[in-house]
C-alpha cells in the first residue's frame, strides 16, 4: 500500500475510514456514516462523499470521538503504521480522548458488569429494592 499525499487525490469516506483503520470492516465504516456518526468539515455526509487531503473528519466510534485531518489517501488497506500516516489527530481531540479513557477506567459503566439475564437470586434482590 502506497499512500498518496497529493492535494488532488480523492477517496470515498467509507473506504478511507476502513483504510485508516478506524473500523475493522468497510461495511462497519459504511454503517457508521449512514447513522450520522461521521462528519466531514462539520457536515454530515453520505458514503459516496469523497475526502481529500486537508479535510477535517469527526468520527464517533467505539465510545471515542476522533477529530482528524486527512493527510493522504490509500489505494488499499495496509499495515497500521502506514495507516497512521493517512491522518493527523488534532491536539484537542487527543487530550479529550485521554481524559475520557481515564474517566472510564476510574468509573466503569455499571451495566458493563451485567451479563445476560438476572438469576433467580438477582431477581429477588431487584424485587426487594423495588419494595
Amino acid at each position: 500500500m502506497t499512500p498518496s499525499f497529493e492535494p488532488d487525490a480523492r477517496q470515498r469516506i467509507d473506504k478511507w475510514l476502513w483504510c485508516a483503520r478506524f473500523f475493522k470492516t468497510r461495511s462497519l465504516a459504511a454503517e457508521a456514516v449512514e447513522r450520522g456518526r461521521v462528519e466531514v468539515n462539520g457536515q454530515p455526509c453520505k458514503n459516496s462523499r469523497e475526502v481529500k487531503p486537508g479535510d477535517t473528519i469527526t468520527v464517533d466510534a467505539y465510545q471515542q470521538r476522533w477529530e482528524v485531518m486527512v493527510r493522504g489517501v490509500a489505494a488499499s488497506r495496509g499495515p497500521a503504521p502506514v495507516a497512521q500516516t493517512l491522518y493527523e489527530e488534532t491536539e484537542e481531540s487527543r487530550v479529550r480522548r485521554t481524559q475520557q479513557q481515564e474517566r472510564r477506567r476510574l468509573q466503569p459503566e455499571p451495566a458493563a458488569q451485567l451479563q445476560g439475564r438476572p438469576t433467580k437470586r438477582d431477581r429477588r434482590r431487584i424485587d426487594g429494592l423495588k419494595e
